[in-house]
């Protein structure tokens, strides 16, 4: 299973933006679902967006529509959230997440999903 590693969390003024990305340990650009997903304290953990293999399509949560961009690093092997007009709302604990392609059908939304995690990277938006 490949191995995942966040960084690029902080704190930042409502408004402001963040770039997170995630570092694989092995080709993913093709072979893996991949996803970002956040938790608040107290909730559950969530959907932020998910790209398809080969950057095919992605899918984006509701509430980060046209705010968030979801892509593969340059190297094909990890994942950018590129996170703009950030709100208080959008503080958590973001985790990038991967799904091996051809496993059949899955429930993209459904954390139990992907077989691989991130540790974890924090970002804390104030008002």
């Amino acid at each position: 299973q490949v191995q995942l590693v966040e960084s690029g969390g902080g704190s930042v003024q409502a408004g402001g933006s963040l770039k997170l990305s995630c570092a694989a340990s092995a080709p993913t650009y093709s072979t893996y679902f991949m996803a970002w997903f956040r938790q608040a304290p107290g909730k559950e953990r969530e959907l932020v967006a998910m790209i398809y293999p080969s950057n095919t399509l992605a899918t984006y949560s509701e509430s980060v529509k046209g705010r968030f961009t979801i892509s593969r690093n340059k190297d094909r092997e990890g994942l950018n959230l590129q996170m703009n007009s950030l709100k208080p709302e959008d503080t958590g604990t973001y985790y990038c997440a991967a799904r091996r392609y051809g496993r059949g059908f899955f429930d993209e939304w459904n954390p139990t999903s992907y077989g691989a995690w991130g540790q974890g990277t924090q970002v804390t938006v104030s008002s």
